[in-house]
């Protein structure tokens, strides 16, 4: 039934649940199951491709629980996310030609400056605030250059946007958090896109994953709607240190 064993199938849907509730609410599902699925015997492509299915559907019920919630109209968002899954698209495209090592020395620099920013920003909450560039601005020049690295390589994809929304759009932290699931959604729809051509995604596994996925995404949501900034803000700082401190142990060992 599964590309590998039963029981190392079991492990990555687990995985994906505890993945898809993590990103639903601060983002960074990819740093627990791309390492999972390569430690199950994935090639790189094959971990990279799997990831992008079971997580196009993660995003898309976080997505979902946010918007019956009154929190993101996805319709008003459709610009940004055509945007996000053709920058997604274009850095899968792209992949070979980043020298990755670069981006896995860099990255860990940037998401602890992104865990620093909310750890110590201060006056950070629900409540929205002047915004620093035009929504046409934004979508032209913020959501393609991290929709494009998510194509590309991925981790910290989610906390990104959120920084986004929330330092350039004027976003109170739980409207960020819903605006960026569309956009990570779209990202990953326009890259999955590409990889599903390179006939290396592990289908029923990818889409056990995916089932687990909804599920913890859906409880993830729940509990962002719910407790907000309190929630959303300590759980970005603990997943942004935790992705920055792999992905150094990772370039350095």
């Amino acid at each position: 039934m599964f590309e590998i064993a039963t029981s190392l199938a079991f492990l990555l849907i687990l995985a994906a649940f505890i993945a898809g509730l993590v990103d639903s609410i601060a983002g960074g599902g990819g740093l627990i199951t791309v390492p999972a699925l390569l430690l199950a015997g994935a090639s790189p492509v094959e971990a990279l491709a799997t990831n992008k299915l079971q997580g196009t559907f993660g995003s898309a019920t976080a997505t979902l629980a946010y918007a019956r919630a009154g929190h993101v109209r996805p319709r008003e968002q459709l610009g940004m996310a055509a945007v996000s899954a053709a920058a997604g698209a274009c850095g899968a495209l792209v992949a070979h030609l980043i020298p990755v090592e670069v981006l896995r020395l860099a990255m860990p620099v940037i998401l602890i400056g992104v865990a620093l920013f909310f750890a110590l920003k201060p006056g950070l909450s629900d409540d929205s605030r002047a915004a620093r560039m035009r929504p046409a601005t934004f979508t032209f020049t913020a959501v393609p250059l991290i929709a494009a690295y998510d194509g590309f390589f991925g981790p910290g994809t989610g906390s990104f946007f959120m920084m986004g929304f929330v330092l350039l759009a004027g976003y109170g932290v739980l409207k960020a958090t819903a605006h960026t699931k569309f956009l990570n959604f779209a990202s990953n729809l326009g890259s999955l896109m590409v990889f599903v051509f390179s006939g290396a995604t592990w289908w029923a596994t990818g889409l056990a994953m995916a089932a687990a996925q909804i599920a913890g995404a859906a409880l993830g949501a729940r509990l962002a709607v719910r407790i907000g900034a309190r929630l959303i803000k300590p759980l970005l700082v603990v997943v942004s240190s935790l992705m920055a401190a792999r992905l150094l142990w990772q370039a350095l060992a």
